[in-house]
């Protein structure tokens, strides 16, 4: 596994399918199996074209350094439009494109602001074979970015921008560890393109395994999430983020209430295992 460090749109162009028997994520399967769609791309940037086919309120809680948990208590439970407005500021649009064969692509994902360094927290697959990378802000300000860091096996990816500190607004970090069946979920991102986009649900299942991807010990919930909502976080009743949205298991190519999003420990864990 590759070491990951955390210091240092609209229409989409199609893309090829994959082969009916490719083992990737547009491998088809019988009509009595659901297809694995991943939620990150609005369509076929290279890295994330694959992807795209599988088959007031009480007061919010303060930010806190986003390489590590929030310390002491959680605030009390908070509203949905507290939550957005904590959260939302922290939250980038990704905007890729990449060509393969002559043919070119774009893409739309989703990421967190992690500190006021400039590195953006997304998926790997959002951001995989792009040959351009642009990043927007809520407050609509766009700029290029580059990957720093990829790790593919665990569908994680930073990107690095170069922007004033005091312009980001770096998302206060949760404890996967302690999240609960029936716990609140809010999922923050751009769903086919439309930015800002936030959703509501519940946590509705824990170690769950994406046989699309591989992927282990991941999030349920049936907070809606759609493609364009990859690499962006979904977040407990206090605004922090307790996972990174990664995939979405349909059998009809759209959202039917269950997602499955990366723990935000993991991250932390890759964090820790490279600084060390």
């Amino acid at each position: 596994m590759e070491p990951m460090t955390f210091g240092s749109p609209e229409p989409i162009t199609p893309m090829a399918s994959p082969p009916p028997n490719d083992r990737g994520p547009g491998r088809r399967r019988t009509a009595m199996v659901a297809l694995f769609v991943i939620a990150g791309v609005a369509g076929g940037a290279i890295g994330a074209e694959v992807m795209l086919n599988r088959p007031q309120p009480a007061p919010v809680a303060a930010r806190t350094s986003a390489s590590t948990t929030s310390r002491g208590a959680a605030a009390p439970p908070t509203s949905a439009s507290a939550v957005y407005r904590q959260a939302a500021p922290g939250v980038v649009t990704i905007s890729t494109v990449a060509g393969r064969f002559g043919r070119v692509g774009e893409g739309t994902g989703s990421g967190i602001v992690l500190n006021n360094n400039g590195d953006i927290l997304t998926n790997a697959h959002v951001v995989s074979g792009a040959t351009q990378v642009r990043v927007t802000f809520n407050d609509g300000q766009t700029v290029a970015a580059s990957v720093t860091s990829s790790n593919a096996s665990a569908d994680l990816a930073v990107l690095r921008v170069s922007i004033a500190g005091s312009s980001l607004h770096p998302m206060a970090l949760g404890n996967s560890d302690t999240v609960r069946v029936g716990d609140t979920a809010y999922a923050i991102g751009a769903p086919f393109g439309l930015a800002e986009s936030m959703t509501e649900g519940i946590v509705s299942g824990l170690n769950r395994t994406d046989s699309a991807t591989g992927l282990t010990g991941l999030i349920q919930t049936d907070a809606p999430i759609n493609p364009g909502n990859s690499g962006g976080p979904l977040l407990n009743a206090q605004g922090q983020v307790i996972g990174i949205n990664d995939s979405i298991e349909s059998p009809i190519a759209g959202n039917v209430g269950v997602g499955f999003a990366i723990p935000i420990n993991t991250a932390k864990q890759m964090q820790s295992g490279a600084n060390q």
